[in-house]
């Protein structure tokens, strides 16, 4: 029943106000610089709500103790066990990685955009637990000496690509400065390489990824996709002047840039990142398109897209691919100039590109002078000519000899006609 003046008269303000009050007081209104752990927005895990979720291992707690994810604690369990048996004094060695981490519990939960209900106890032991499995399953996939006969990973077909997917999740993810503290505990002075190197040797069958050198120029990394895209960035040269959505330089596919003269050739660079165009010649480097690819774009993409600031690298590559992919065709060209290696059928390859940065925003497009130089090139008239001559006239050796000798054909009755007419 519709309340009429009378009845907002008699509204209580001073309980009202106190009400709004308490709601208010739920949320805290400072937001921390380390905040980079986020749910993945709707508007983009509604294209692939398998990309963001983990199938196997919850890490950190944003999906902790959901019942399909509980089987693989066990294994946790086993791996922190691996881990702490190697140490003199096993129960000792325990309580001092939990004292170590509970310095940094409140740090630790400022990562995470979503509050943690967890008490602090039970925080702890997430972190704690889960952070040390992680770095005793990259000491294991490094030396294979720590891995037993029965190893519940390493023995089991597909369980190293399970942890592929589930632990480059943004929402799957315990802060990096709880495992470099850990690692320092555990490793120091066993080793002298820095856990970066041990993520991307684990990593580098997804994809293509700078040599492993010396990450110690990577800084305030914030988890493992964080790390992946500083590992990326570092190792290239990107176009520092920003560019509003609206000014932008799109190119055309690959047929139709190949209709225009230009040449695809495969880059020797091992960064995917790393796009050149010289002398009518696109340098791309190696595409590895296989079932992890599109879950380690989505989470690098929606982590660019929730983070303060974020530049848009990830993204902007995956706006050039769209444009470059559109048909079957385009991921022909590619393959045969061996820069995409497809595990799908051409068809899904394409459908994979158009629709990986939907629902996204950028205004920083990181390809903007490449796409002005090949667009640049493209205008010009003899390159598109001669791509025309050879794609009609000189595509294999029986057209070269077929337009050959129509040409000698038409020379000899040029030749004919004049003589017949002079004599």
């Amino acid at each position: 029943m519709a309340a009429n003046r009378g009845d907002a008269d008699t509204i209580d303000v001073e309980r009202l106000a106190s009400s709004i009050k308490v709601s208010m007081s739920k949320y805290d209104l400072f937001v921390s610089p380390n905040r980079s752990i986020f749910k993945t927005p709707i508007a983009l895990s509604r294209h692939n709500k398998n990309a963001y979720i983990p199938n196997a291992f919850s890490i950190g707690p944003l999906h902790h103790g959901r019942p399909k994810l509980k089987t693989a604690e066990t294994i946790k369990a086993k791996y922190l066990q691996g881990l702490i048996s190697r140490s003199p004094d096993p129960n000792a060695m325990l309580k001092d990685l939990i004292n170590s981490v509970n310095a940094l519990e409140r740090e630790a939960r400022e990562y995470y955009a979503e509050l943690i209900r967890y008490s602090r106890e039970e925080f702890l032991k997430i972190l704690v637990i889960d952070g040390c499995f992680i770095i005793e399953l990259f000491c294991r996939f490094v030396y294979e000496d720590l891995r037993a006969e029965n190893d519940p990973i390493f023995s089991m077909a597909g369980m190293v690509e399970v942890l592929d997917h589930d632990l480059i999740l943004l929402e799957n993810q315990v802060p990096w400065m709880v495992l470099e503290h850990l690692f320092r505990k555990i490793m120091v002075p066993k080793s002298d390489t820095a856990l970066s190197q041990f993520a991307i040797a684990f990593f580098r069958n997804i994809l293509a990824f700078p040599p492993i050198g010396r990450s110690d120029h990577l800084r305030d990394i914030k988890h493992i996709p964080d790390l992946f895209k500083k590992w990326l960035v570092s190792s290239i040269k990107v176009d520092e002047e920003k560019k509003l959505l609206s000014q932008w330089e799109l190119v055309s596919s690959a047929t139709r840039l190949a209709e225009a003269g230009i040449k695809f050739r495969r880059s020797k660079s091992s960064n995917i990142l790393e796009i050149k165009f010289e002398n009518g010649v696109l340098e791309i480097p190696l595409i590895k398109i296989h079932e992890h690819t599109e879950t380690f774009f989505r989470n690098l993409i929606s982590f660019e897209q929730c983070y303060p600031n974020s530049d848009a690298i990830i993204t902007s590559y995956a706006i050039l691919l769209d444009n470059l992919i559109n048909t079957a065709k385009d991921v022909e060209i590619l393959c045969e100039n061996k820069i995409l290696n497809n595990w799908l059928n051409p068809e899904d390859a394409v459908k994979f590109f158009n629709k990986l940065y939907h629902d996204t925003y950028v205004d920083h497009y990181y390809y903007k002078n490449l796409c002005q130089e090949v667009n640049s090139f493209c205008q010009r008239r003899w390159p598109r000519w001669r791509a025309v001559l050879v794609r009609n006239y000189f595509n294999t050796p029986w057209a070269v000899l077929s337009t050959l000798a129509a040409i000698t054909l038409l020379i000899l009755s040029i030749l004919q006609t004049f003589y017949t007419i002079k004599s």
